[in-house]
């Protein structure tokens, strides 16, 4: 007697689902998370172009109050442009670590411009996004100079706003903030940008 028995049928893959749900529900999951991701750094590239936005105000706007006497740090009488220098109280109330150093400073024309100029540019430039190396190397420069007048600090044994503000301006120009909310994008497309980095 010969017994013959049946080969077991094949088990779907997916009870009760269609052929390739699964590959969908996996390309579905990846999309959704893509389009979740797609908010987020939007979010973030926004926050550091007003971040940017931001830091150059605070320059740009040191240098029209002290040219104008706006009345917020300068009354209208102390301006530069009434001839009062915008250095002077500052470098002659020095009497720090290096207060020696900073005093016969001021007063001085040349000082006056390139402090004023130098803030000028370096706000111009963060607004803009344009520059961004040059404005973080402006910072720095002032920044530094400021922090170093000021030793030993008043409220902090080490970090003041000024090594924020130089801090910020490096880390901005390191992830390309002008291209968030700015000119960045367009600028070091330019030739000559592109050609000499250093601009970008």
């Amino acid at each position: 007697m010969t017994v013959t028995s049946a080969a077991p049928a094949a088990a779907p893959a997916t009870v009760g689902a269609p052929a390739g749900t699964h590959h969908s529900t996996h390309h579905g999951a990846r999309a959704g998370a893509h389009a979740g991701a797609v908010p987020s750094r939007l979010f973030s590239q926004g926050l550091i172009g007003l971040t940017r936005i931001a830091l150059g105000f605070v320059f740009l706007w040191t240098f029209l109050d002290k040219t104008f006497g706006l009345g917020h740090a300068t009354p209208r009488d102390q301006a530069w442009r009434e001839g009062v220098s915008p250095t002077s109280a500052f470098l002659s109330s020095r009497d720090g670590i290096f207060g020696e150093l900073f005093r016969p400073l001021a007063g001085q024309a040349w000082v006056d411009w390139a402090y004023m100029v130098g803030m000028a540019l370096v706000g111009t430039s963060l607004i803009l996004g344009i520059t961004m190396r040059l404005a973080a190397v402006g910072t720095v420069c002032l920044m530094g100079a400021v922090y170093v007048a000021s030793l030993p600090l008043e409220h902090n044994p080490v970090v003041d706003k000024h090594l924020v503000y130089a801090g910020s301006a490096i880390t901005l120009a390191l992830v390309g903030a002008g291209r968030s909310l700015g000119l960045g994008r367009w600028w070091t497309a330019l030739p000559p940008v592109r050609k000499l980095r250093w601009l970008g």
